[in-house]
């Protein structure tokens, strides 16, 4: 008996979603490992892996992510939970919800937002500081300031 082949459904870009990126649809559940080449919004819901390292992801108004995710941006009008990982930016518009950590260069969360977790804006190349020490001084501080001489004498006789 011969076995019926496995059959894929690629996720085809609509004219619809912004900019032509690929969309999923208010009724689509997704579990497991998203990976693309393209720009993507999500109008549905998706739990797992999201990997889009050069294209930017869009959770819509309707959207509902839980997944760790990887982009160059990301924009979020619905909600998302887990960490974020941006190589440019990370836009939480005023509906929008994440809970979880956000590493990005650049993130904006606009008025009426809910953000809950930390943010890391650490540049590509940046060295952290060593733990514990401020560096809040500039590395090549100016020496330490000596003491003001004594006053002069009078000269009043006093």
């Amino acid at each position: 008996m011969a076995m019926a082949p496995e059959v894929r459904y690629p996720i085809e870009s609509k004219p619809g979603a912004p900019g032509g990126a690929a969309l999923i649809g208010r009724s689509v559940v997704i579990k497991g490992e998203l990976e693309g080449s393209e720009d993507l919004t999500i109008e549905g819901q998706v739990e797992g892996k999201i990997e889009l390292r050069d294209h930017t992801l869009t959770v819509g108004e309707n959207g509902r992510v839980k997944a760790q995710v990887f982009a160059k941006a990301v924009i979020i009008l619905g909600e998302l939970v887990g960490n974020v990982n941006a190589s440019e930016t990370v836009d939480i518009r005023d509906k929008g919800s994440v809970d979880g950590d956000i590493v990005a260069p650049r993130v904006a969360i606009a008025e009426g937002a809910h953000f809950r977790g930390s943010i890391d804006m650490q540049r590509k190349g940046q060295v952290p500081a060593k733990a514990g020490v401020p560096s809040m001084a500039p590395a090549s501080a100016p020496p330490a300031i000596a003491p003001a001489p004594p006053p002069a004498p009078r000269r009043d006789g006093a």
